[in-house]
């Protein structure tokens, strides 16, 4: 019976398939889900109206509830975990019709399997790859089609991190004819010896012909400018396309004096490549937006751009998206990154995974440079159903994908095989992977170098047994001495912090090192997940620069001092001092106790208002800084050789304290100033924007503060404020940045953390959207958006 429905509809594909150019459709509305296992939830026939209705992106398990008995344990954020199903119902498009359809998916967690019409197509078990199934023999020209994914996190502890579950990136439609472009198959090499002489430019296609016959074809390729206009033309030579094997084919253009893409000016130009038969006829058509620089890693000098010598400061971060969990619109990504930016960082690492397609077209439009990682562990585990289990038999797949996906994209300097991977201690392994994995990135990528983040090279002998030296750029994490002194030892190796800790002495090594091309912090947001050592209450690792709804915290305006080009100055109280322990042996730095406390508070609150000193730090990159309390100076101190806080012990009494910032002139660059709060008065709701979309990526941000009756932010308030919403829009999240609340991020009402909330909301149509937030004994706030 089965093979009779396979060959009618087989049937309904006779005709040869059309040359046409590919065409992507969205799929990502009106899907159903079922959050459990179902023996027959591939059957087309199955009757699913029951099922829940969802858009994707979808992360099902970031609705919770949060329990101290989840299998995923502190690592996933105590979140569940399980088997989820989703159906598309879809009618084949007129367009469709005598041509090949592909489905693209560009993240399911995890352990993806996909099925069309009852048909099993294919199956991924690394949840962070992107992946493309043909349809075509399954599917029906007329009636009701459908695809169902299952996707499976039931083995646990598996991640690190919470790591969500379901469809939870795009999907889409594939429509092809018989020859087209291989999925991320158009790889666009630029190469630049000055900007006077201009930028060669390969373009470089892999082509599939799956018709019965071999044919022919070249390509014709049009480069565009950052402003449209077309800058270069050219054609490749003809080649045979055999239907046995993938072809590869190739176009040489020339760019005369071209704009460099840089964090100053990320100018990303347009390589439109059209795949033409032998007379002529369009057989596929791609466009490709790619960057021209010169990206390159020297061993006595670190990290050079565009001629320009740059130290890498870097944040590594988690892909997910707080109150979004997994499924992360990309305004929501798009203000993280610019509010770390403001703090002076200018580069990230994806850690430990790929991240999607559309970050990193958010990275090279920002200018924010990138460090891609693949993997998080190889043979060896870290969690019992981790990827060790898939790594052999999937790795060379998930990295070939990775690489050609990714490649394009100009804010990627550098590759990232592995973070801390647990194989170096058996170094034959270890060695044999290394070569395995650098040799599918160097053939798909010519032009980036590869790392790993090492993790105690020092006791495993990387430095002394050759491991090290395999890697292109040499990456450790924390540590920084001891890469310093590889370095040493051999000054031929080019070094990198792949992740640092964020303590001064830290950065004065990096700062003062030229052979260090950079580094990058752990962390630069806090992220769900990673939470056993602190154990249950504690949902995720509060060790960023800002919170999860990227509110800054002092040590993050600290970071700002060293790094910022802008002015900055920023005032803290100092609480209690932190103990770094990332140069510690590991088990001694797991023992080590910290003291318990914020470090320092952005606040002239403290709970004790009798007499006392307070531990004031002033955070700032200019020449001098006054503290003033109350109007009166309290001195001015110069900038310290080594980045250090001013401190100054002040004996508290209420009111202002007042920081100054001066350049060496005396000329006043920057203030900032604290007051002593009051008791809770009052609501205030602050819209980041006026107006706002209506699309999965579109956010309206507004934050919500418990003042005084002076409009003072009170720190210590803890009310719980309730979010309502009139007009054409929906309450997309709602979190206060607390490392312990457990109320569900789509809930209307939670309460305030250090005085702040953030209110994420989508429009759904247009006109003025009103939000109003209460909470019992303050005065209501209220505030507009207009939706688009």
């Amino acid at each position: 019976m089965i093979r009779a429905a396979a060959a009618l509809a087989l049937a309904c594909w006779a005709l040869p398939a059309l040359a046409q150019p590919t065409e992507r459709v969205s799929i990502d509305k009106d899907w159903r889900l079922l959050v459990g296992d179902q023996v027959d939830a591939m059957a087309p026939g199955l009757d699913d109206s029951g099922w829940k209705q969802v858009d994707v992106p979808h992360d099902w398990a970031i609705a919770g509830p949060f329990d101290e008995k989840a299998r995923a344990t502190g690592s996933g954020g105590w979140l569940p975990t399980g088997v989820a199903w989703y159906r598309k119902h879809f009618r084949l498009p007129e367009n469709a019709r005598g041509r090949r359809v592909f489905v693209e998916l560009d993240g399911v967690m995890d352990r993806g399997g996909v099925w069309i019409n009852g048909q099993h197509v294919g199956y991924r078990p690394y949840g962070y790859s992107s992946v493309r199934y043909e349809l075509t023999p399954f599917l029906k020209a007329e009636g009701d089609n459908v695809l169902a994914v299952r996707a499976d996190t039931s083995a646990q502890p598996a991640s690190r991190w919470y790591a969500g579950g379901g469809i939870y990136r795009h999907a889409r439609l594939a429509i092809s004819g018989n020859q087209y472009f291989e999925p991320w198959g158009v790889a666009v090499r630029s190469s630049l010896t000055s900007r006077r002489a201009g930028a060669e430019v390969a373009i470089v296609a892999s082509v599939r012909n799956a018709a019965d016959a071999t044919g022919r074809g070249k390509l014709a390729v049009v480069i565009r400018a950052p402003d449209g206009s077309v800058v270069a033309r050219g054609e490749g030579s003809e080649a045979a396309l055999d239907g046995t094997h993938t072809t590869e084919l190739r176009a040489d253009l020339h760019v005369v004096n071209p704009r460099l893409w840089d964090p100053r000016d990320p100018a990303l130009y347009t390589a439109e490549v059209t795949l033409t038969g032998a007379d002529g006829t369009v057989l596929d058509r791609q466009t490709e937006r790619f960057g021209i620089r010169d990206a390159r890693f020297e061993a006595a000098s670190g990290f050079w751009l565009n001629g320009r010598n740059i130290k890498l400061k870097g944040v590594a971060i988690h892909a997910d998206g707080g109150a979004f969990g997994m499924a992360v619109p990309l305004a929501m990504y798009e203000r993280r990154l610019r509010g770390l930016m403001k703090l002076g960082v200018n580069a990230v690492r994806t850690a430990h995974h790929p991240f999607s397609p559309e970050f990193l077209d958010l990275c090279d439009r920002l200018g924010l440079i990138v460090m891609d990682e693949a993997f998080d562990q190889w043979t060896v585990a870290k969690n019992p159903y981790d990827y060790h289990l898939f790594f052999t038999d999937w790795s060379s797949i998930d990295a070939r994908d990775f690489a050609r996906r990714d490649r394009n994209h100009p804010s990627v300097v550098i590759w990232s095989i592995g973070n801390e991977i647990h194989d170096t201690p058996y170094p034959l392994v270890a060695k044999s992977i290394i070569e395995r994995l650098t040799k599918i990135f160097h053939a798909e990528d010519p032009t980036r170098p590869v790392t790993m983040a090492l993790f105690r090279p020092n006791t495993t002998g990387d430095y002394q047994n050759g491991l090290a030296d395999m890697l292109d750029v040499v990456g450790q994490n924390y540590r920084e001495k001891e890469l310093a002194k590889a370095h040493a030892d051999k000054p031929s190796r080019k070094i990198l912090g792949t992740e640092n800790s964020k303590n001064r002495d830290s950065w004065l090594i990096v700062r003062d090192d030229p052979a260090y091309a950079g580094m990058f912090l752990w962390t630069g947001v806090d992220y769900l997940g990673e939470a056993d050592r602190a154990g249950w209450p504690v949902i995720g690792n509060p060790s960023g620069l800002v919170d999860r709804t990227d509110f800054v915290k002092p040590i993050g305006w600290e970071r700002a001092s060293w790094w910022a080009e802008t002015p900055v100055v920023k005032i803290a109280r100092r609480i209690n001092e932190q103990v770094d322990t990332s140069a510690l042996p590991t088990m001694v730095g797991v023992a080590m106790p910290q003291p318990k406390g914020p470090g320092a508070l952005r606040d002239w609150s403290p709970e004790n208002r009798a007499p006392h000193d307070e531990k004031v730090e002033v955070y700032s990159n200019a020449a001098s800084v006054e503290l003033l309390l109350n109007g009166r100076s309290l001195g001015s101190k110069p900038r310290p050789a080594d980045d250090s806080a001013r401190r100054w012990d002040v004996p508290f009494e209420p009111g202002m304290i007042r920081a100054v910032a001066r350049d060496a002139a005396g000329k006043v660059l920057a203030s900032d100033e604290l007051r002593t709060a009051g008791a809770p008065a009052a609501i205030r709701l602050i819209p980041e924007a006026p107006a706002m979309g209506s699309g999965f990526d579109d956010l309206g941000f507004v934050r919500v503060e418990v003042v005084d009756a002076k409009g003072v932010v009170v720190p210590s308030a803890a009310d719980r404020v309730r979010i309502a919403i009139e007009g054409p829009a929906k309450l997309a999240a709602y979190d206060n940045g607390s490392p312990t609340e457990h109320t569900m991020f789509g809930e209307p009402e939670r309460p305030v953390y250090g005085g702040h909330a953030l209110v994420m909301l989508r429009g759904s149509g247009a006109g003025t959207v009103r939000v109003r937030a209460t909470a019992p004994g303050l005065k209501a706030g209220t505030a507009t958006v207009v939706a688009r």
